[in-house]
């Protein structure tokens, strides 16, 4: 007589518990894989979350170093182009006389071409009295005057401070000049502008122009 165990466990059940363990046991295999590949696709998803945040904060860096880079160089052009003007307007004036009495002080020195006598030419100035008196800008007038060089159509200083001559080097375009005329070389015992007993420039004034020499016109 067959025990119990032997009993219930015939072949023919046996066979089914073995096919039905067998399927079970793919099943869970087949969920348990699912549940792998879930898990494997969300940390490569993850995984290239991360990645693309690096990249995008990496090249938010990148961007925001250039930015700065170049605000920093705009900044140092800035600074340079106001400390060359500063320079500029406080640098002291060591002037050079010449035999005819003109003296000129050379601010910038131009790059350009010198201009020659009976040229029309374009230059900018600014017109003082000794005591420092503005009593001319073209700067003002936002234009610069026109005129032929050498030929008399300027006053005498004018024409030597600009063509040279006479120990004085030519200016060249773009260059800017600080001249100093005595009365004989400006209006002379004259004066101008005068009107009613007064004058813009008295007579015999030394006269100073700071002279921006633009070019041929």
């Amino acid at each position: 007589m067959s025990s119990l165990p032997f009993s219930l466990a015939s072949p023919t059940h046996t066979k089914q518990i073995r096919t039905s363990l067998t399927t079970q046991a793919s099943s869970d295999f087949k969920i348990y894989a699912n549940h792998e590949q879930k898990f494997n696709n969300k940390s490569t998803s993850q995984l290239l979350q991360v990645n693309v945040e690096k990249t995008t904060y990496t090249l938010l860096r990148r961007r925001e170093a250039i930015g700065l880079g170049l605000s920093f160089t705009t900044l140092l052009d800035f600074l340079g182009h106001n400390v060359a003007v500063a320079a500029e307007a406080t640098a002291p004036c060591e002037f050079t006389t010449t035999p005819s009495g003109l003296a000129f002080c050379d601010k910038v020195v131009g790059f350009g071409p010198e201009a020659s006598k009976g040229q029309l030419i374009k230059a900018h100035y600014t017109g003082k009295l000794e005591n420092g008196k503005v009593f001319d800008s073209s700067y003002n007038r936002g234009k610069p005057l026109t005129f032929r060089i050498g030929v008399g159509e300027v006053i005498k200083g004018w024409d030597q401070g600009i063509l040279g001559g006479d120990g004085v080097p030519p200016m060249l375009a773009g260059g800017k000049r600080t001249l100093k005329l005595p009365p004989q070389l400006g209006y002379g015992m004259r004066g101008a502008g005068c009107k009613g007993g007064s004058c813009i420039i008295p007579p015999d004034a030394v006269l100073l122009f700071d002279v921006e020499f633009i070019g041929k016109a």
